[in-house]
């Protein structure tokens, strides 16, 4: 029997509700569902478990999405995501095409598409304290009262500037259209293989983001004379930074694998999804 992996964000009602329905209707197409909550220490996935999966349903919105890759893409497991939250951006079907999104998977009517991550390691005295992976952005940022935070930002060893403001986001082409967004960070098409350097509230009238190429290396030295610095993987892990600390990041070799139900302009997406100024 083929085999589909369910997970589910147990703090959205319609994800819960919802979860109950797509149990009934994979069952009935002939595919056995395991099904996960997110965001739940005892929530234990195990490689063995999903190692036949053939795809993994994520009911959630961006965030929930998000974490799922992460935890997910060293398997090489697929995702659909089917949104239970605002904007779901990255999603591929809404709860009222439930039934057809389960009749399409039925019948592999599907594509893949792969997306690249990004890998962040915290350097402190010479030493990799910490590496994190995740498919949207690492950012460095001072927290929401502390002075400003200086970055000396480096690409192959190479100085680009030194930025004083809030902070510095190394984003993916899916992470375009996230936090760099809002932050004035151009919009990416998600099948390129570049990385994007953003400043954060810079202070400065000359300080731009550039596009580097993915197999370039950014090196980022942070500089603070306070110690509310951090470094955050899509916005939902971290590490508190010192200064002199090093964060090196680099394209990640694991890649988050989305599940596409037919062929959706990304522009078209982007005008409905981010029309009026929102991002996810």
């Amino acid at each position: 029997m083929r085999t589909v992996a369910v997970f589910v964000n147990p703090d959205k009602p319609r994800a819960v509700a919802m979860k109950h329905r797509l149990e009934e209707l994979l069952s009935v197409a002939g595919l056995q569902p395991l099904c996960y909550e997110t965001g739940r220490p005892r929530t234990q996935v195990r490689a063995a478990d999903l190692c036949d999966a053939e795809m993994a349903f994520v009911l959630g919105g961006d965030g929930t999405l998000l974490g799922v890759a992460r935890q997910l893409a060293p398997l090489g497991v697929p995702l659909l995501g089917i949104n239970a939250g605002h904007l779901g951006f990255l999603s591929e079907a809404e709860p009222a095409n439930l039934e057809e999104t389960v009749r399409r998977v039925a019948d592999r009517e599907y594509a893949l598409e792969e997306r690249m991550m990004l890998e962040a390691s915290l350097i402190r005295r010479g030493r990799v304290e910490q590496t994190l992976v995740g498919l949207n952005d690492v950012g460095i940022a001072k927290g929401s009262f502390a002075r400003m935070v200086t970055v000396d930002v480096h690409v192959d060893d190479v100085l680009v500037d030194s930025y004083s403001g809030d902070g510095v986001i190394v984003s993916t082409p899916t992470g375009s259209t996230a936090y760099s967004l809002s932050c004035g960070g151009p919009i990416v098409m998600p099948h390129l293989k570049v990385m994007l350097i953003t400043p954060i509230c810079p202070h400065t009238l000359v300080a731009r983001p550039c596009v580097i190429d993915s197999r370039q290396r950014v090196r980022l030295v942070v500089h603070a004379t306070h110690h509310d610095v951090g470094m955050t993987m899509d916005g939902q892990v971290g590490v508190t930074l010192r200064p002199g600390d090093e964060v090196v990041v680099r394209e990640s070799p694991a890649r988050t694998v989305l599940v596409k139900l037919g062929k959706r302009e990304f522009f078209d997406v982007l005008r409905s999804k981010l029309h009026g100024g929102n991002s996810h």
